[in-house]
């Protein structure tokens, strides 16, 4: 099992900046690819970036430019910083991880509000 637990999320000025963390414990060992994913009112979950064992990351066109994705491997932790938000990226944001073997871990999701 494999636990996660998202921190920094809050309510932040247009164009301003916020950082995301996930935290994981459990066996850790078997992730390969770790996410932030989110949720606006009335729509699906959409992916925002995501990265993998090797160090690739990939960005959703709404965030490129904008947010990163990062980790670090010694604390189990893997960041988004959110730079230049906007009003639309307003959601409730998730981090997510995949081990090896097809399992799926979420954390309980933290609020971003980002506000005109």
């Amino acid at each position: 099992q494999v636990q996660l637990v998202e921190s920094g999320g809050g309510t932040v000025q247009a164009g301003g900046s916020l950082r995301l963390s996930c935290a994981a414990s459990g066996r850790t060992f078997s992730l390969y690819a770790m996410g932030w994913f989110r949720q606006a009112p009335g729509k699906e979950r959409d992916i925002v970036a995501r990265i993998w064992l090797s160090g690739q990351t990939m960005h959703a066109d709404s965030v490129k430019g904008r947010f990163s994705i990062s980790r670090d491997t010694t604390k189990n932790t893997w960041y988004l910083q959110m730079n230049m938000v906007k009003p639309e990226d307003t959601a409730l944001y998730y981090c997510g991880a995949t081990e090896y073997g097809g399992m799926e871990y979420w954390g309980k999701g933290i609020q971003v509000t980002v506000s005109p």
